[in-house]
């Protein structure tokens, strides 16, 4: 038996898909309306990764968004601001150079959104990133290579962007709708906070399938496992496809009943999204607001 095999033995998941569904389905109709209010819709608001990942994305469009992150307190004195920018490595510098609220900056990088490519230019994009401001660095697990069980690679490129990116945060995102079924899932969520991930996410946006109630369900699940057996609290980050406070609703849910309240903050729990921020906002204030 190899290390991975081991590992894996160690964090047995047994739940079939539709024993999955079933189980989200009554847990958030248990919970889920208690928790459709202004209190949570804020909440939520202050986790969100605001998120700009388009082919027409230019300096102009990313300083505008940094302008109304830095205006938002003004705005919006009764509330708390977005937990960070998310954007593509090369409109990191963009955003550092406009951004003057106290949050974060995210980058993805390492091949994104499909991450076949090179691991040293994996290795490279990441430290370049953070070299330019980022705080945050977003990677896509390499699904291919996950589906081929050839986890000590993956392993091993995770840990190298890591050690590349020094003190930033490392995101890992799985890619849920391309891992064919919740036990992929689970391995999956495993083998990245064993490769050093303090984050891990769900999708990139880019595929059919992203961020649904069952992928946070199991990535919840594995991370309270990880949790329970190292002492290590690692963080988790729906994204992909979560746009309206229904939906956002139904993650933060799932996050108070499998992992509790530790996890209901901007630094355990973020959102990555791009419309979600104006639909929570017209939750709150109760008219439609197009503000971001």
């Amino acid at each position: 038996m190899n290390k991975f095999e081991e590992l894996f033995a160690a964090y047995p998941f047994t739940m079939s898909d539709e024993e999955v569904k079933n189980t989200v389905a009554n847990l958030l109709q248990a919970h889920k309306a208690e928790n459709n209010n202004r209190d949570v819709w804020e909440q939520c608001l202050n986790q969100i990764d605001l998120t700009t990942l388009n082919v027409d994305d230019t300096t102009e469009k990313v300083a505008k968004m940094a302008e109304r992150v830095n205006n938002f307190s003004q705005r919006f004195p009764h509330l708390r601001n977005v937990a960070a920018i998310c954007v593509y490595p090369a409109l990191v510098k963009t955003v550092r150079e406009n951004l003057t609220a106290n949050i974060g900056i995210a980058a993805v990088a390492g091949g994104f959104p499909a991450s076949q490519t090179f691991m040293e230019v994996k290795i490279a994009e990441a430290a370049l990133a953070v070299k330019d401001g980022a705080t945050e660095i977003d990677i896509v697990l390499p699904v291919g290579k996950f589906l081929e069980e050839r986890y000590e690679e993956i392993s091993d490129e995770i840990s190298e962007i890591k050690a590349a990116i020094g003190k930033a945060h490392l995101k890992v995102i799985l890619e849920t709708g391309a891992l064919q079924s919740a036990k992929n899932i689970y391995r999956a969520s495993i083998l990245a906070m064993a490769s050093g991930a303090d984050f891990i996410k769900t999708s990139t946006g880019k595929i059919a399938v992203n961020a649904t109630p069952e992928a946070s369900y199991v990535m919840c699940r594995a991370i309270r496992d990880w949790q329970k057996k190292t002492g290590e609290k690692v963080c988790f980050k729906p994204a992909g496809g979560v746009s309206t406070t229904e939906e956002a609703v139904e993650h933060y849910t799932i996050v108070k009943e499998v992992l509790g309240k530790d996890w209901l903050n901007n630094e355990s729990f973020r959102f990555g999204a791009s419309r979600l921020a104006n639909n929570l906002l017209s939750s709150i204030e109760g008219e439609a607001v197009k503000y971001f």
